[in-house]
């Protein structure tokens, strides 16, 4: 049996030292990580007695990026934003086009009343407004204990 030995503190542990000083700088580039990271955006849902509501946050976007479609009863929200630099008086050594788009779909339950879905995007948070039906909304009282 062969033991190594494992240094959590040395920036080379691994079984080839060599190994993260070839690939780190390259890994490392802002084009890969850039690339790699998710670009979803998150999202909180809520629910008060008479509606749902989901707030999607979206920074830096404009409120005709966002495309909403209800299919059934799943709520889809897609954006496509596209930005382009087109300058040709310069020598480019390195040229980058910026293309985000995300879909991110929320199945809604029986309760919500899908013909009265409202949304607005406001300080880079879109929200959305989900009435329940009338028959689904939380009645509050008093039970008497017998």
């Amino acid at each position: 049996m062969t033991l190594v030995k494992f240094d959590r503190e040395k920036k080379n542990n691994a079984l080839w030292p060599g190994f993260n000083d070839v690939f780190e700088p390259f890994l490392n580039d802002s084009f890969f990580t850039d690339r790699m990271v998710s670009r979803v955006p998150a999202a909180n849902i809520s629910e008060t007695p008479d509606n749902f509501h989901i707030e999607l946050a979206a920074p830096g976007l404009k409120k005709e990026d966002f495309k909403l479609n209800l299919d059934r009863n799943v709520l889809s929200i897609t954006v496509e934003q596209r930005t382009e630099n087109n300058d040709q008086h310069k020598n480019y050594s390195k040229r980058e086009y910026a293309y985000n788009s995300f879909v991110r779909s929320f199945t809604l339950p029986e309760s919500a009343d899908d013909s009265a879905i409202d949304a607005q995007y406001t300080d880079g948070i879109l929200l959305i407004n989900i009435p329940k039906k009338e028959n689904a909304r939380s009645v509050s009282r008093q039970i008497e204990i017998k």
